[in-house]
């Protein structure tokens, strides 16, 4: 009898994947225009003008899937909430997307602008401005998986809302009934650290009452199988100056003599990591909270992509003393993003510059707290022998010190959250995503970048899983941000299926 009812469900999800996908075929021009009506508007975090005018479109866009939709007014950005709640249902879905998008520098695009989305046949090809943009196919003409969609947000993230939504539709029409409650929550300030989310989750608390949230952000496994994660990595981010002179000074003249700063920062940051990646701050790992054997076991399940990851960023030596990918992913990282001091190339001048700075970011994982590894950091600082400053050093003080640094917390950051595999809602939702594709989900405990789910963990009180649909070479946060529309189809089946899981 058994075999027989798990026959009976796996022919159900065929069916629905079918479903969805004649839906699919049969609109794809339909679903591309709403998407790049969505992409032409900007929608930087620090834009209000823009930010609104998107979260106004995508309050129009709900509601012609008949999603009851408020608009929650914060201190910075809105936070657009819907729900379509059923009579029938036991169970309540809450779906997470953030519509803002980051910083843009149009001149760093090829061949298009950020917020005027293009469609290429393929991934553009490394130091070239090939394939070129072509026009959207018309009506009836075929569009094919492997094109892609450049514009900012195209992946990160508004291609969640486009999948979502259009998912909707394709239930709809297949004439099945939506048992489980909906709900939405789409922010417009993740990019820019969520700010105003925490408040705004505090204030309207009773309408977020759900079984699970599922955050829909990310890329999937670079494998492109669909993928399940079930936490993410924390994050907060610093800047260490190092003075030297109050100007800078003539090389020749000072050489051997004056204190060059770049060459002191540049010790400083190597003082922080040994060769093979590990950090040797203090502590640095002290409050990792390790992973549980079923994570383990999830993590050894994983296929392994590191040649073909190598191969396609162009380089052969790692980090991670031997370490998978997915291994050194479940350890805080300690990440220099950026180093200033001085000129280089045209501009280069035989100076002795009179500061150096670098901006850094610290990736944690479950156990670190913001505050305390910025905290290990300064301790560092200060251990190799820096006086530190809490502004631009005076005169006094720089006859004081022969070494002075200035530490300065950027972004105050966010814990990191890891949601136990172990649940029961937890191995219902991977019990109902398997079996819909070729393989079954993959299930990464740690995602890689951050989202700022312990605020809804905290808050709410609610188990957390990660919905990535889109690719993993996506230029995620930089020039020429892509989506391949495969991942945009199979992006709606994902969500049908989700949508449709059982509550039992």
């Amino acid at each position: 009898m058994f075999a027989v009812c798990t026959l009976c469900a796996d022919m159900d999800k065929k069916k629905l994947l079918q479903d969805v996908r004649q839906y699919r075929y049969a609109h794809e021009h339909e679903i591309l225009k709403e998407f790049f009506d969505l992409l032409t508007i900007p929608n930087v975090s620090s834009d209000a003008e823009n930010v609104r005018k998107n979260a106004l479109f995508i309050r129009k866009m709900m509601e012609k899937r008949g999603i009851n939709v408020r608009i929650l007014e914060t201190e910075g950005n809105p936070v657009i909430y819907g729900e379509r709640m059923s009579s029938d249902s036991r169970q309540t879905l809450m779906f997470y997307i953030h519509y803002d998008g980051q910083p843009v520098d149009p001149s760093k695009w090829t061949d298009s602008s950020p917020f005027t989305p293009v469609l290429r046949p393929g991934k553009l090809r490394a130091g070239s401005s090939e394939p070129k943009p072509m026009p959207l196919p018309g009506a009836g003409e075929p569009i094919d998986e492997d094109w892609r969609i450049y514009a900012r947000a195209a992946s990160d993230d508004k291609a969640p809302i486009s999948a979502l939504l259009t998912a909707l539709d394709a239930l709809d029409r297949s004439g099945r009934e939506v048992k489980n409650n909906l709900k939405f929550i789409f922010e417009g300030e993740e990019e820019a650290g969520s700010t105003h989310l925490l408040s705004c989750l505090k204030k309207h608390k009773d309408y977020l009452d759900a079984d699970i949230l599922f955050m829909c952000d990310g890329p999937v496994y670079f494998t492109g199988d669909p993928t399940l994660f079930f936490g993410v990595r924390g994050i907060t981010s610093i800047q260490i100056t190092v003075y030297g002179p109050n100007t800078s000074l003539h090389s020749g003249h000072f050489g051997n003599w004056a204190p060059n700063p770049a060459n002191n920062l540049a010790r400083l940051l190597a003082s922080m990591k040994e060769n093979s990646g590990r950090v040797t701050v203090k502590g640095f790992y002290d409050t990792v909270v390790p992973l549980s054997e079923l994570e383990k076991e999830a993590i050894h399940n994983i296929p392994k992509c590191e040649e073909d990851l190598k191969k396609l960023y162009g380089f052969s030596g790692t980090e991670g003393s031997g370490k998978t990918y997915q291994e050194t992913l479940q350890l805080p990282s300690l990440n220099i993003n950026g180093i200033n001091s001085g000129w280089v190339g045209d501009q280069a001048r035989t100076i002795i510059p009179h500061q150096a700075v670098a901006s850094l970011d610290i990736r944690l994982v479950k156990g670190n707290d913001p505050d305390d590894m910025v905290q290990k950091v300064i301790a560092h600082v200060k251990n190799q022998g820096y006086h530190l400053c809490d502004g631009e050093p005076d005169q006094k003080t720089r006859m004081a010190f022969p070494l002075l640094a200035r530490v300065e917390v950027r972004e105050n950051g966010y814990r990191a959250s890891r949601t136990s595999m172990d649940l029961p809602i937890c191995r219902r939702v991977i019990d109902s995503f398997s079996g819909y594709f070729e393989k079954n989900p993959l299930l990464l405990p740690t995602l890689g970048g951050s989202l700022p789910i312990y605020m809804f963990s905290d808050t709410l009180n609610i188990p957390i899983i990660g919905l990535p649909i889109v690719n993993h070479d996506n230029n995620q946060h930089q020039p020429d941000e892509n989506l391949r529309i495969g991942h945009l189809w199979q992006g709606m089946e994902t969500f049908a299926a989700i949508i449709m899981m059982e509550d039992r």
